[in-house]
């Protein structure tokens, strides 16, 4: 076993390195037909190359990378395909400058961009092929894990096990049962990999004790006592280890950054998607003659409300304030569309631009729901530490349908680890939300309920 975890992490290696290879390759070797310098050992190929290498390991960080193994191959294609095509964009643009002196071009010529769209089309066909090689390498290495699932009832079972089983090659659910089953220690021997979910947290510690003493791989939901763990660090008093947390809040320098970025944003972005608001209010406009803009109110930071700006996409008859289900005849037929590519929030950007908002924070929930969230979650109000958001954790990793807690857990997650590289990141990260907008969109339905093995509930 122990050699073929080492061969499979030997063969990940090697593919990562010949895939980031073939990348480099395939740039220099397209752009290097017209500049033939770049096949030159000098100063201004050396800048080129380590700025294609150097920009191209970066994102490929912030999107998640080669993650084959780990991830679904679509996903990967994403990831790889979008960090490719930014990097061939800067990379390709300091080239475009570097050919404006007196040997070539005397003013500067965005150069040869039909040469930059065949890099790209071969990049992203190389990228298709190495990921789903690469998962197949992987996986003919490594079967499924056997797992068991622990709860607490058929709910939660209905809310964890279709998340596993959308990733078959990875995971086998080989047995259910409740955590306070007389054989669930059994069931944990007899497992490779096993997940707890909303297991009571005094028990939950039992079992995850009794896990790391066996050597089980263990996943496990958050609680707030996760959240805050996150947050803490290891401190020395005396001769005594103890966990620190710190109250969290923005220093007066990351107030000043976050607020000159919002400016800086919501402006440019404001400025770059006016051709496509344009086009959205004539649309809105035509299909049924209502307002093109829609107001509700919403709650920002210490629970100050404001009116948050959206494109209008659904009936104006029919606007009531609730969440959005499944097959939701109050949306419109171009609200259907704007709703898919989150095309509705653009008007937001008005919102940042007054200070209502930011550009990464938790997203500003109806006043309806902050209700009854609170009421089910009291922690929910403590999202209310940050200003509300455009994007955020929750609006990248989550979906519209995502329940309030995983929510919740995912903007203090956002909170207790807020740094200005992190905006950054997320940011950026926000561009796959719109690969993936018939998942990010989905309404709300019903979950399905699922029986523990041999035995009835209690």
């Amino acid at each position: 076993m122990h050699m073929i975890k080492k061969l499979r992490r030997t063969v990940v290696f090697i593919l990562k390195m010949a895939l980031f290879a073939s990348l480099f390759a395939i740039f220099f070797g397209i752009f290097g037909i017209n500049n033939p310098w770049l096949f030159n050992l000098s100063r201004t190929t050396g800048v080129t190359m380590v700025t294609f290498i150097v920009l191209g390991i970066a994102l490929m960080s912030v999107y998640g990378g080669y993650a084959i193994g780990t991830q679904k191959s679509k996903p990967i294609i994403h990831s790889m395909s979008l960090a490719t095509i930014i990097t061939d964009l800067v990379t390709h643009l300091q080239l475009s400058i570097m050919n404006t002196s007196q040997f070539n071009n005397d003013h500067f010529v965005y150069e040869t961009p039909h040469l930059l769209l065949l890099a790209m089309v071969v990049q992203v066909a190389v990228i298709v092929l190495f990921t789903y090689f690469g998962n197949f390498i992987y996986f003919s290495l490594e079967p499924p894990e056997k797992c068991c699932v622990i709860s607490s009832s058929r709910e939660s079972l209905g809310s964890i096990i279709p998340k596993i089983k959308r990733f078959p090659k990875q995971y086998q659910i080989t047995e259910t049962v409740r955590y306070d089953s007389p054989k669930v220690l059994d069931v944990i021997g007899r497992s490779d990999t096993v997940f707890l979910y909303d297991v009571p947290t005094r028990e939950r510690t039992s079992l995850i004790d009794f896990c790391y003493q066996t050597q089980k791989n263990i996943y496990y939901n958050f609680e707030m006592i996760d959240v805050v763990s996150q947050g803490a660090k290891y401190v020395n008093l005396d001769d005594k280890s103890l966990v620190m947390h710190v109250a969290k809040d923005l220093t007066m320098e990351q107030r000043i950054i976050k607020r000159l970025m919002d400016i800086s944003i919501s402006l440019l972005a404001l400025i770059v998607t006016s051709p496509i608001m344009f086009v959205c209010a004539i649309a809105i406009k035509a299909e049924d003659g209502g307002k093109v803009l829609y107001k509700q109110a919403r709650l920002t930071k210490y629970g100050r409300v404001f009116q948050v700006y959206k494109f209008r996409t659904m009936k104006e008859e029919n606007s009531i304030h609730k969440s959005v289900t499944e097959n939701d005849d109050r949306i419109t037929k171009v609200g259907g569309v704007l709703r898919k590519f989150r095309i509705d929030e653009l008007p937001q950007m008005l919102n940042i631009l007054k200070g209502d908002m930011t550009v990464v924070g938790p997203r500003p929930e109806m006043l309806e729901n902050v209700e009854k969230y609170t009421e089910e979650l009291p922690e929910f109000s403590y999202r209310l530490r940050m200003k509300a958001g455009l994007t955020g954790l929750a609006q990248i990793s989550g979906k519209y349908n995502t329940s309030p807690k995983d929510k919740l857990v995912m903007d203090l997650m956002y909170i207790e680890n807020y740094s200005i590289w992190q905006d950054l990141k997320l940011i950026f990260q926000t561009i796959t939300v719109f690969l993936k907008a018939s998942e990010s969109t989905e309404a709300f339905g019903k979950e399905q309920a699922y029986d523990f093995d041999g035995e009835d509930e209690k």
